[in-house]
Protein backbone atom coordinates (compact mmCIF):
# COMPACT_ATOMS: atom_id res chain seq x y z
CA UNK A 1 0.00 0.00 0.00
CA UNK A 2 1.52 3.31 -1.10
CA UNK A 3 1.56 6.55 0.86
CA UNK A 4 -1.23 7.97 -1.32
CA UNK A 5 -3.57 5.35 0.15
CA UNK A 6 -2.96 6.63 3.69
CA UNK A 7 -3.73 10.27 3.00
CA UNK A 8 -6.79 12.37 2.73
CA UNK A 9 -7.84 15.95 2.55
CA UNK A 10 -8.54 18.08 -0.44
CA UNK A 11 -6.98 18.28 -3.84
CA UNK A 12 -5.54 21.46 -5.32
CA UNK A 13 -7.87 24.48 -5.61
CA UNK A 14 -11.05 23.12 -4.02
CA UNK A 15 -14.28 25.09 -4.43
CA UNK A 16 -14.91 24.77 -0.67
CA UNK A 17 -11.71 25.28 1.31
CA UNK A 18 -11.58 23.31 4.58
CA UNK A 19 -9.13 24.40 7.27
CA UNK A 20 -8.56 23.48 10.92
CA UNK A 21 -7.87 27.08 11.90
CA UNK A 22 -10.44 29.53 13.24
CA UNK A 23 -9.61 32.09 10.57
CA UNK A 24 -8.18 32.12 7.09
CA UNK A 25 -5.19 34.43 6.59
CA UNK A 26 -5.68 36.83 3.70
CA UNK A 27 -9.46 36.37 3.79
CA UNK A 28 -12.31 38.11 5.55
CA UNK A 29 -15.36 36.19 6.76
CA UNK A 30 -18.37 37.83 5.11
CA UNK A 31 -21.03 35.49 6.47
CA UNK A 32 -21.22 32.66 9.00
CA UNK A 33 -23.66 30.00 7.81
CA UNK A 34 -23.36 27.75 10.86
CA UNK A 35 -22.22 24.28 11.73
CA UNK A 36 -21.93 21.62 9.06
CA UNK A 37 -21.04 17.99 9.47
CA UNK A 38 -20.51 14.80 7.55
CA UNK A 39 -21.24 11.52 9.26
CA UNK A 40 -20.61 7.89 8.38
CA UNK A 41 -20.70 4.65 10.34
CA UNK A 42 -18.68 1.68 9.14
CA UNK A 43 -19.06 -1.87 10.35
CA UNK A 44 -16.03 -4.02 10.80
CA UNK A 45 -15.39 -6.81 8.32
CA UNK A 46 -15.10 -10.18 10.09
CA UNK A 47 -11.91 -11.02 8.20
CA UNK A 48 -10.23 -7.77 9.19
CA UNK A 49 -11.27 -8.30 12.82
CA UNK A 50 -9.69 -11.75 12.88
CA UNK A 51 -6.57 -10.43 11.13
CA UNK A 52 -6.36 -7.51 13.56
CA UNK A 53 -6.72 -9.86 16.49
CA UNK A 54 -3.87 -12.04 15.24
CA UNK A 55 -1.70 -9.02 14.42
CA UNK A 56 -2.24 -7.61 17.92
CA UNK A 57 -0.52 -10.70 19.32
CA UNK A 58 2.76 -9.83 17.60
CA UNK A 59 2.43 -6.05 17.29
CA UNK A 60 2.67 -3.77 14.32
CA UNK A 61 0.37 -1.69 12.18
CA UNK A 62 -3.08 -2.97 11.32
CA UNK A 63 -2.92 -1.94 7.65
CA UNK A 64 -6.38 -3.14 6.70
CA UNK A 65 -7.96 -1.18 9.52
CA UNK A 66 -5.79 1.86 8.75
CA UNK A 67 -6.95 1.87 5.14
CA UNK A 68 -10.59 1.48 6.20
CA UNK A 69 -10.31 4.38 8.64
CA UNK A 70 -8.71 6.62 5.99
CA UNK A 71 -11.54 5.80 3.56
CA UNK A 72 -14.11 6.44 6.30
CA UNK A 73 -12.62 9.82 7.24
CA UNK A 74 -12.46 10.85 3.59
CA UNK A 75 -16.12 9.93 3.11
CA UNK A 76 -17.14 11.95 6.20
CA UNK A 77 -15.15 14.93 4.91
CA UNK A 78 -16.75 14.66 1.44
CA UNK A 79 -20.18 14.74 3.07
CA UNK A 80 -19.21 17.79 5.12
CA UNK A 81 -18.08 19.59 1.95
CA UNK A 82 -21.31 18.64 0.16
CA UNK A 83 -23.37 20.09 3.01
CA UNK A 84 -21.28 23.29 3.12
CA UNK A 85 -21.57 23.71 -0.66
CA UNK A 86 -25.35 23.18 -0.52
CA UNK A 87 -25.62 25.98 2.06
CA UNK A 88 -23.63 28.38 -0.13
CA UNK A 89 -20.31 28.25 1.73
CA UNK A 90 -16.94 28.56 0.08
CA UNK A 91 -14.99 27.60 3.21
CA UNK A 92 -15.25 25.59 6.41
CA UNK A 93 -13.36 26.86 9.46
CA UNK A 94 -12.40 25.01 12.66
CA UNK A 95 -12.63 21.63 10.91
CA UNK A 96 -12.36 18.58 13.19
CA UNK A 97 -12.99 14.84 13.24
CA UNK A 98 -14.72 12.94 16.02
CA UNK A 99 -14.42 9.15 16.11
CA UNK A 100 -16.47 6.90 18.40
CA UNK A 101 -17.51 3.29 18.67
CA UNK A 102 -21.07 2.72 17.48
CA UNK A 103 -22.81 0.09 19.61
CA UNK A 104 -19.86 -2.33 19.36
CA UNK A 105 -20.65 -3.02 15.70
CA UNK A 106 -18.69 -0.30 13.96
CA UNK A 107 -16.99 3.02 14.04
CA UNK A 108 -18.74 6.38 13.70
CA UNK A 109 -16.73 9.17 12.12
CA UNK A 110 -18.07 12.71 12.17
CA UNK A 111 -16.33 15.55 10.32
CA UNK A 112 -17.54 18.96 11.49
CA UNK A 113 -16.79 22.66 11.27
CA UNK A 114 -18.27 26.08 10.64
CA UNK A 115 -19.49 26.88 7.13
CA UNK A 116 -18.64 30.42 6.04
CA UNK A 117 -18.45 32.67 3.03
CA UNK A 118 -15.02 34.28 2.75
CA UNK A 119 -13.53 36.88 0.43
CA UNK A 120 -9.92 37.75 -0.24
CA UNK A 121 -8.75 40.92 1.46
Amino acid sequence: MGIEEYGGGQGPQPDVLVVTTNDLPGHRVQEVLGEVFGLTVRSRHLGSQIGAGLKSLVGGELRGLTKTLVETRNQAMERLVEQARARGANAVLAFRFDVTEAADVGTEVCAYGTAVVVARE
